[in-house]
């Protein structure tokens, strides 16, 4: 999961709509699961054959909040179910309603969603990734000041702002970054950039290394893994443990913080092939989180 804080026009709305290209392709499992997903929801219209390709969500910020958990007096699935085995992108995440967002925490949780009604209770999966994206004010220039771009925004309105996204559904979000602007140097660059293709490449291969680490358990990457198997599964260096026990007590993190931080560790140091997480790995996991705060 991640959020994504920087002005407009700095890329970040492309950023989302392009994880969709390196994550692995579906299992034949995930993809009869999405299909029949959007079967239910009349939404195979002109499709043959099952859906090969990752979903991707992106719901305006005036979705309702049945529109985007699911319901209604006959309950559908919702923007959460549809985005199952894909992307659930939310741009501009402070437009949203306050219960619209709130909602979001069990499905991030349980990877399902429950949706109860006088005559049934139905339970729909929600196992997806969430992108979100916001400006870090109302105006969208606070900290990217230039010539042309100053914040005309009070100091009590960027805090009523950024107060919008409430602390328990920060803290599940496992990467939180500023995304800077461009410069026109840096979009007139002749630089050859990694392709989507040799990203997806090393993804696939980090995800087999973590298949093959949880074989024998419901569980397939290191995103669904429990307290447990992070005891098991995430070896710290002792630099690593020490690094780690620092910034728990100077940022005050709460248990849940501690162990997504250690599975991004994880997971960056599966891209880089490494059996133990280092500090270099788990440094970069805590600044992914980190990098947006104070």
């Amino acid at each position: 999961m991640c959020l994504m804080v920087g002005a407009p026009g700095a890329g970040k709305t492309m950023l989302a709509r392009r994880l969709p290209t390196i994550l692995p392709p579906m299992t034949e499992e995930e993809a009869l699961e999405v299909t029949k997903i959007y079967s239910i929801s009349g939404l195979l219209q002109g499709r043959h054959g099952i859906m090969a390709e990752r979903p991707f969500r992106s719901p305006h910020h005036t979705v309702s909040q049945s529109a985007l958990i699911g319901g209604g007096s006959i309950p559908r699935p919702g923007e959460v179910t549809l985005s199952h085995h894909g992307v659930l992108f939310l741009d501009e995440l402070p437009e949203f309603s306050r219960s619209a967002l709130e909602v979001l925490r069990q499905p991030l949780e349980d990877g399902m969603v429950t949706i109860s009604r006088v005559q049934a209770s139905l339970t729909y999966p929600a196992r997806f990734i969430l992108v979100a994206a916001q400006n870090p004010c109302p105006c969208g220039f606070w900290g990217e000041e230039d010539q042309l771009h100053q914040c005309t925004c009070r100091p009590g309105d960027i805090a009523r702002y950024q107060k919008k996204i409430s602390g328990p559904l920060l803290d599940r979000i496992d990467i939180q970054i500023h995304v800077p602007r461009l410069q026109y140097q840096e979009m007139k660059s002749r630089k050859r950039e990694e392709s989507s293709a040799s990203i997806r490449q090393r993804v696939v291969a980090a995800r087999q290394i973590q298949r093959e680490r949880l074989k024998g358990t419901h569980l397939f990457c290191n995103a669904s893994m429990g307290r447990r198997e992070v005891k098991a599964c995430c070896p710290l260096t002792p630099q690593a443990e020490a690094l780690l026990e620092k910034y728990f007590v100077n940022l005050g993190l709460s248990a849940r913080s501690h162990d997504r931080i250690i599975k991004v560790a994880r997971t960056i140091a599966d891209l880089a092939g490494s059996q133990e997480i280092t500090a270099l790995h788990l440094g970069e996991a805590i600044q992914l989180r980190t990098s947006i705060q104070g």
